[in-house]
């Protein structure tokens, strides 16, 4: 038997070390596990959560079933492939039923399954995870009132080597950034507005472009761009963009009707559905915080 050389046993030592390190660096990280410690989370508030976080815009069966259950099955076709919503009702089987109150925390906060495996950023877990560990507390509430469906979950179809999961590990240690984009809240209703949109309104998910492993490019934060799902673009949400005032915004929020007394549509339709639950302090404040930002244009 040849006796590996000192070269050979030295790169068989690096490379074990690569692949040790590689592994770490992908790991997937749980919330710490007193996140929710001490909390009670209430219902009613936590439709309100609901409403902000527009799960039933994805979560819902296709064709438009009821908002309340949550059977999963939508397609969203994007250039990494077709991602499938899936089963989030509380089937204690095909949804979440059986999960514990950190499982779910995990999974919208930190893009972890209770298996350990990382969501797809599809998931926009990316935006949720600024949730307050209150409004955490009451979206879990909330979710354990909605009815049970046992429709199991369809596999996305992704292709390798995106199928493997680890590496959205890296793909989080690359894009994802603790902060507010909007450093300075000049009033506590920029703040909240701030906290709606960067948060649990995740409208950056859309309205911010991306770079060609899908980061968001947080420099032209909300300036429009692509539409991810490769049909026309996104509006920007900047002033340099969006040249309503401040109460046309938070009306459009509230009915769905331009200035120009055109409707929203498409999926803008499904946001307003969500926006138009929300008392009219937060549509406000979402308006606020959309005149705060830079006049960041949309790239030609």
């Amino acid at each position: 038997m040849t006796r590996p050389t000192p070269l050979r046993a030295a790169v068989a030592v690096m490379v074990a070390v690569a692949a040790g390190a590689g592994w770490g660096l992908t790991a997937p990280e749980r919330l710490p596990r007193d996140f929710l410690s001490g909390l009670s989370g209430d219902a009613g508030r936590g439709a309100l959560v609901f409403a902000a976080a527009g799960c039933a815009g994805c979560h819902r069966a296709p064709g438009g079933g009821a908002r309340t259950l949550l059977a999963g099955g939508q397609r969203f076709v994007t250039d990494f492939g077709t991602f499938v919503a899936p089963n989030i009702s509380s089937d204690p089987e095909a949804g979440i039923g059986g999960w514990s109150d950190s499982d779910l925390a995990d999974a919208v906060m930190r893009g972890v399954s209770p298996e350990g495996e990382h969501y797809y950023p599809a998931f926009p877990w990316t935006s949720y995870r600024a949730l307050t560990a209150q409004d955490m507390a009451d979206l879990i509430a909330h979710l354990r009132t909605l009815p049970a469906d046992p429709t199991a979950s369809a596999p996305h179809e992704v292709g390798f080597p995106l199928s493997i999961r680890r590496g959205i590990g890296l793909w989080k240690r690359l894009f994802l950034r603790e902060g507010w984009v909007l450093a300075e809240a000049a009033t506590p209703e920029i703040a909240r507005g701030r906290y709606l949109v960067e948060g649990p309104g995740h409208c950056a998910e859309c309205h911010t472009p991306r770079n060609v492993l899908g980061g968001p490019e947080r420099d032209r934060w909300l300036a429009g761009g692509p539409n991810p799902e490769g049909e026309g673009r996104i509006p920007g949400l900047t002033p340099a963009t969006l040249d309503w005032s401040a109460a046309q915004v938070a009306e459009y929020l509230r009915s769905g009707f331009t200035p120009d007394f055109d409707s929203a549509g498409g999926a803008m339709a499904e946001v307003v559905a969500n926006t138009a639950l929300l008392p009219d302090a937060d549509r406000a404040a979402i308006a606020a915080y959309l005149g705060a930002l830079p006049p960041v244009a949309p790239a030609p």
